[in-house]
């Protein structure tokens, strides 16, 4: 068939919007079991290549998207010279006679750092797809592979991959006008009717891709201070000296003490400390961490709040994640460990654990702690997410949420470090608990309609 009638139309169609709401453009991006090119097509690759074992569907896609290449193979054979930023598996598990040399051959195809993109059939639709493709409302030929998420999880693993998230889409497959997009984008994200979608959407990477340079990567350790004099000398004897060297880079925030003094004056009596000092003509956390990021000269960008809350002592911890490839973006959590006494006020303790579980829900990874200050990352990634920082805007005062939801958008793999958390010694907390609790939740709405009801 050269297009699907009935529910097939807007079942792909549908998975045309999912796949272009994960999939940045611009990307080189190999789709295997092509079909007619039209999801390959939707999202806009820098480098596109299709792969059917059809010659028909590679004819018909060839002369509709003269743009991209078309290569007639099987899944489990092709191979390539060049490497893959996104590969796509759309559909083809369920007919795929050998499901783990596949993805064995996709960690060929990708790029160290790349991600594999899966939707397979539901095995709850099992009797209603056959009921549809017998009464042509749906593609002919789906074959016996009804795997369950754990199926699919269990034979990425055995591949070395590890899953960073996965969902349920398509409640209803039909395109009737408001009922669809409401079954679709809305219902299906709320137990239980997101165990009834239609396909299940898998998101995976190359496990445990480590640091692979001769030489070890240079950190920047990025200190907002807004009112932390008395915290400056013990930053400055206490962060440690990680991988090919180590600098701190001060971001004062218009205080009304003496921090800015504090900062040049520790400076001058610790020569042998890589430093830079910047004051922000913005404000806010947010634009002081976004300050330090631009003015940081190492590969990988760590955060560290001034209060000191968070020990220097564990960055090594973070850094170790990184380098080793467990994840792409390791976020601090301080709800874990029992904390020291008034290290948190009992509301802001509460607030903390809700708004824990409502992001983890929004980005479909295990977010625990949402405004610990401390979170580490690469350059690289980090400029990524600042190029698609148009897609969530610049509202974020604190600086957390902007790099958690890029982080999520981008398919990065998010890990949370437990750390123990202290009480302040010096200073207050700039956290004014009922005015922003009233901006999380302002957040949290926004950022389910651009990341979850889509």
């Amino acid at each position: 068939m050269h297009s699907w009638r009935g529910w097939g139309g807007y079942y792909h169609k549908r998975l045309n919007e999912i796949y272009s709401t994960v999939v940045p453009s611009g990307l080189k991006v190999v789709e295997l079991g092509c079909g007619n090119g039209e999801l390959l097509a939707a999202l806009n690759p820098f480098v596109g290549v299709g792969v059917d074992f059809s010659a028909e569907m590679i004819s018909l896609a060839s002369h509709r998207q003269p743009g991209l290449q078309f290569i007639q193979a099987n899944a489990e054979e092709f191979s390539s010279e060049e490497k893959f930023d996104i590969v796509i598996l759309s559909d083809i598990l369920n007919e795929v006679w050998d499901v783990q040399e596949l993805f064995e051959n996709v960690r060929r195809l990708l790029k160290p750092n790349g991600r594999l993109l899966i939707n397979v059939h539901s095995r709850l639709w099992e009797l209603p797809l056959t009921l549809a493709v017998k009464l042509r409302l749906a593609k002919p030929g789906l074959g016996e592979n009804w795997l369950t998420v754990s199926d699919v999880e269990n034979l990425l693993n055995l591949s070395d991959f590890g899953t960073i998230k996965s969902s349920h889409e398509i409640l209803f497959p039909f395109g009737f006008p408001l009922l669809a997009p409401f079954l679709n984008k809305f219902l299906v994200r709320f137990w239980p009717f997101n165990h009834l979608g239609l396909t299940n959407f898998i998101v995976a990477r190359p496990s445990y891709i480590a640091h692979s340079h001769n030489t070890q990567p240079r950190v920047s350790v990025i200190v907002p201070a807004r009112n932390e004099a008395g915290n400056i000398e013990n930053i400055l004897s206490r962060v440690p000296e990680m991988g090919g060297g180590t600098e701190i880079v001060f971001v004062e925030g218009n205080s009304t003490d003496n921090t800015w003094e504090t900062i040049l004056e520790g400076i001058k009596q610790h020569p042998e400390k890589n430093c830079q000092s910047w004051q922000q003509t913005g404000k806010g956390k947010g634009d002081a961490d976004r300050l330090g990021f631009a003015k940081a000269t190492g590969e990988i960008l760590m955060i560290l709040d001034a209060d000191l809350t968070v020990p220097p002592e564990d960055l090594p911890r973070f850094y170790d994640a990184l380098v080793s490839g467990k994840g792409d973006f390791i976020n601090g959590v301080r709800l874990v460990y029992p904390m020291e006494e008034e290290a948190m006020r009992f509301f802001n303790l509460i607030g903390n654990k809700f708004f824990s579980l409502a992001f983890s829900w929004l980005l479909g990874q295990s977010v625990k702690d949402t405004l610990c200050g401390t979170k580490v990352l690469w350059k690289k990634d980090y400029e990524r997410i600042a190029n698609n920082r148009h897609v969530f805007g610049e509202f974020d005062p604190f600086g957390d949420f902007d790099l958690l939801f890029g982080a999520a958008r981008l398919n990065f793999k998010i890990i949370d470090l437990p750390i123990r958390y202290k009480a302040r010694t010096y200073g207050t907390t700039n956290i004014e608990r009922w005015k922003h609790g009233w901006l999380l939740l302002r957040m949290v709405a926004f950022a389910a309609r651009r990341i979850k009801f889509i």
